[in-house]
């Protein structure tokens, strides 16, 4: 077992990265870094002017935005200006109401937003947010995480600057080193009575998925799913209800429902990928609590170990590194050791890496679908002892090694796709 005080210390990095969130979580931090702007200028603003990285501007721009049934970047700005509270984090937009909506909506009307790209060399999260109002003007500043704020102004006066270590803060949870080998004897050795908390992302993301089943929620793939055990396609089986539960949560969520979820390293999409399958196997396999707990931290904390290198943003699809969560969650109920969930592992980073992100939309469903469906197959490949080996591809027989070439893929080599997915999206506008 692990000695007390590394147990306190995954525990508290898992508590910062799996945090409920309500709406796609791009969108929410620009929200969010607005509400505040407006909280310092101290009034409703008369003009608001947002800079953004061009990752943050690739997944905020086709997403729906909660309880306001309109899409993108300008209705998330007005109403972080007007009913945004910063305390409530990625719940910001948490009191929405229609009027608000309307009032919102005469905000855009009158052209008092505008929302560009930062220019010059800027953190892959960034999030500028200048307001201006009564005679004065606030600025703030989000970067490296979705709501680490680095700097914060008031008519020309600094209250606050860490922008100098930026990138620490986008990387404080290195200063934890894990390997795979650790996430595992953490997730089957801690006390269970210390990962309880981990529920509760069964909860929330459960609940999001069957709130979903019963609306017109993104292209509705949850519930479409569900209607082909009807026609007997893919029959009415365990498989299908995972893929149902994930698909139908993204559906809410990428639609714009007020439903909040549990994310995962500020994606609300990689918490319901990395939750749902997991829950909904153990359920019809009659899990007992505790394996479920310990194969929902296994996969919570898989998805955090990968994306410390990964980083937060990128042109790799959150779906690979949430499924490849999951896949580990799953072959543990299915009986598997450390041996097993290895093989799951490289088995996912042999058939997805390489899965595009282009951005934050009811679409997103379909990749969450192909993800549990590939999460599936490689545990049942793994529990039959069949691995994709070094022979093949990027996979090395060092695990850890095989998930660092999956990211540094998805980081660094992945760059030019990133550009060319952005020129695409925005040249359709």
């Amino acid at each position: 077992m692990l000695s007390v005080e590394i147990r306190k210390e995954i525990i508290a990095l898992i508590n910062r990265e799996v945090v409920p969130a309500m709406g796609c979580t791009e969108p929410i931090a620009v929200s969010l870094c607005t509400a505040k702007a407006k909280e310092i200028l101290g009034v409703v603003p008369e003009k608001i002017d947002v800079s953004l990285s061009p990752n943050v501007l690739k997944n905020a721009m086709g997403v729906g935005i909660p309880g306001t049934n309109m899409i993108g970047l300008p209705i998330a700005v007005a109403l972080g200006a007007i009913v945004g509270r910063s305390e409530y984090q990625l719940e910001v937009l948490r009191d929405t109401t229609p009027e608000a909506v309307e009032q919102g909506s005469r905000m855009i009307d009158e052209e008092r937003i505008s929302v560009g790209v930062k220019q010059g060399a800027c953190d892959m999260l960034y999030i500028e947010v200048k307001v201006s109002g009564n005679n004065h003007d606030a600025v703030a500043i989000i970067s490296g995480a979705h709501t680490n704020f680095v700097y914060l102004e008031k008519d020309g006066e600094v209250i606050l600057d860490s922008r100098t270590s930026a990138e620490k803060n986008e990387t404080s949870d290195n200063d934890l080193s894990l390997n795979l080998r650790t996430v595992w004897d953490f997730a089957t050795t801690a006390p269970v009575d210390e990962l309880q908390f981990i529920l509760q992302a069964r909860n929330l993301n459960k609940n999001a998925a069957e709130e979903s089943l019963k609306g017109e929620w993104g292209h509705c793939l949850g519930r479409t799913l569900r209607n082909t055990s009807k026609l007997d396609i893919m029959g009415n089986s365990t498989f299908l209800h995972m893929l149902s539960y994930t698909s139908a949560a993204c559906d809410a969520r990428m639609g714009g429902a007020k439903i909040p979820v549990m994310s995962n390293s500020g994606s609300g999409n990689q918490g319901i990928a990395s939750t749902l399958p997991v829950v909904v196997y153990a359920e019809e396999t009659n899990a007992t609590e505790e394996q479920l707990i310990r194969a929902l931290i296994l996969s919570h904390l898989t998805v955090i170990y990968i994306k410390q290198s990964l980083g937060r943003l990128s042109a790799l699809c959150g779906c690979v590194v949430a499924s490849t969560g999951s896949s580990c969650g799953i072959t543990y109920l299915m009986g598997g050791g450390y041996e097993e969930v290895s093989m799951a592992v490289k088995n996912m980073v042999a058939n997805l890496t390489g899965v595009i992100c282009d951005g934050a939309k009811p679409s997103c469903a379909l990749k969450l679908a192909s993800g549990v469906s590939t999460a599936m197959l490689s545990a049942v490949m793994a529990m039959e002892h069949r691995c994709v080996t070094s022979l093949e591809g990027i996979i090395d027989d060092d695990v850890d090694k095989s998930i660092r070439n999956l990211t540094s893929i998805g980081s660094r080599g992945m760059q030019e796709t990133d550009r060319m997915i952005l020129s695409i999206m925005t040249s359709k506008r």
